[in-house]
């Protein structure tokens, strides 16, 4: 009964500091993408997706496959413009198997001012890593300021 009792502390402890280790891990790749972007630094950037990655933009039009969103980017890049969102405060959530991971970040940019990125990673692969599979960028709007916006929106052409 002692050794059961040891055993179950041993775990309790060591589960919830794996977790904040593999959380550790996620930011680090979520750093890594906003430096390569910063960078403009199209290999290191794109490493971090998935295959199967999809990039939400801003836009109702921006929801790009990852050659799409390679497409897009890579004139920007090889012009030396990347873009440069600087992390806040950032949540990220695991499942319980511990590979995939969801998150929101709030995040800072010159132009833009605060955003927010959302999104999901997987761990996989050989050799086995976190990769982006859905990125979601977004201009938050105090909704103090939501009905004047949705009305000049519908102000404009249809796409």
């Amino acid at each position: 009964m002692r050794f059961w009792s040891i055993g179950l502390l041993f775990w309790s402890w060591l589960i919830p500091l794996q977790a904040t280790t593999v959380k550790h891990d996620v930011a680090d790749v979520l750093d890594q993408l906003h430096t390569a972007a910063s960078k403009a630094d199209f290999k290191a950037y794109f490493k971090l997706f998935h295959p199967d990655a999809v990039f939400i933009g801003t836009d109702a039009s921006e929801r790009w496959d990852l050659p799409t969103f390679q497409a897009y980017a890579k004139p920007h890049f090889d012009a030396g413009r990347g873009w440069t969102y600087k992390p806040g405060i950032r949540h990220i959530q695991l499942s319980p198997d511990g590979r995939t991971a969801w998150f929101d970040e709030m995040l800072d940019h010159d132009t833009y001012g605060t955003c927010r990125g959302s999104g999901v990673l997987l761990r996989e692969g050989k050799p086995e890593a976190w990769r982006v599979v859905q990125y979601h960028l977004t201009i938050p709007v105090p909704n103090d300021l939501v009905k004047d916006l949705v009305s000049m929106m519908k102000k404009l052409p249809k796409k």
